[in-house]
């Protein structure tokens, strides 16, 4: 007896119908296992560094004014610092992501808290504790300002009241002019920290073989205060050679463009703090290769790839 399949029973329409079903079960089976399969990687790739934060960089989000998290602040009084002059702590407002690395952003000379202001809210949105300060007097000098930013630090992780938000394993420093010196000597005296970035720095001691630290040094074409001839260009010479190290010379730029909102100052700062505070390989493609010079870029010199 001959025998027959259902198909071969069944009318043209119907088979073409059950073959439909056929390749809709086959294709949720093999979009199930990619599914499958992304999840494992991106829990792979979380394990790998568990210090990320935030969704995967694009261009447009480290030039936005703002980042992922919402960001809440908190003051510092004078009264209560001990070693440096008061200041404002901005952190992401949740808690579900654990601990944040934390930077310490000094003014320059004759400046307040509030010329380098602008950097708190906006490298807090990105994933950071970011603790812009006073310092003890307008006029201390760059080796007053590097022990400030460490007793801001200490004070951070110590003291405060977002402490237990903080990874006190993964700091970095900044600062503007003097501010900019001072970063220099605070990574000087303590090499544990992550990141430095110095902006249009000034420091009489122009050489700095002894830092440990990954260092970004930014300077500005237009300095006549702190000209990079004198300043930075020879601050970044002088980092060893195997330092993680970066010189970025801004565009039709001054001595005082890190005093309100640059957005070239902010991705090449957010970029440097997630790779090396984060460790977080994910923004290296903005780093390396070098980027070239642009209306906002004059010159950017580094190290590639970025090692650890």
């Amino acid at each position: 007896m001959q025998q027959f399949t259902e198909e071969s029973r069944t009318p043209t329409a119907a088979r073409n119908k059950l073959r439909a079903r056929g390749v809709r079960a086959a294709l949720a089976a093999v979009l199930a296992a990619g599914a499958l399969m992304t999840s494992q990687t991106v829990t792979a790739h979380g394990a790998d560094n568990p210090y990320e934060r935030g969704p995967a960089p694009t261009q447009s989000s480290i030039e936005a004014s703002r980042g992922p998290y919402a960001v809440s602040q908190t003051s510092v009084s004078s009264l209560s610092a001990s070693g440096f002059g008061g200041g404002t702590i901005y952190y992401p407002t949740t808690t579900s992501d654990g601990t944040f690395g934390a930077v310490v952003i000094s003014p320059g000379f004759t400046a307040y808290e509030s010329s380098i202001a602008w950097l708190g809210p906006r490298l807090a949105s990105q994933g950071f504790v970011v603790f812009t300060i006073d310092t003890l007097t307008t006029l201390d000098q760059p080796d007053s300002r590097g022990r400030q930013l460490l007793a801001a630090l200490d004070h951070l992780t110590q003291r405060s009241t977002v402490r237990g938000r903080v990874d006190a394993t993964r700091l970095g420093v900044m600062g503007h002019s003097m501010g900019g010196g001072g970063t220099l000597e605070a990574a000087k005296s303590r090499p544990s920290l992550q990141a430095a970035i110095p902006l249009t720095g000034w420091n009489t001691d122009k050489t700095w073989p002894e830092i440990q630290t990954p260092t970004l040094i930014v300077g500005a074409d237009g300095d006549t205060v702190a000209p990079v001839s004198s300043h930075s260009e020879p601050f970044y010479q002088s980092l060893p050679s195997s330092l993680n190290k970066a010189y970025l010379e801004l565009n039709g730029a001054s001595h005082f463009t890190p005093n309100s909102s640059n957005t070239t100052i902010a991705k090449y700062s957010i970029s440097w703090l997630k790779r090396f505070i984060d460790n977080d390989t994910r923004y290296e493609q903005f780093l390396c290769p070098l980027p070239r010079p642009s209306l906002t870029i004059e010159e950017y010199r580094g190290n590639c790839p970025h090692t650890g």
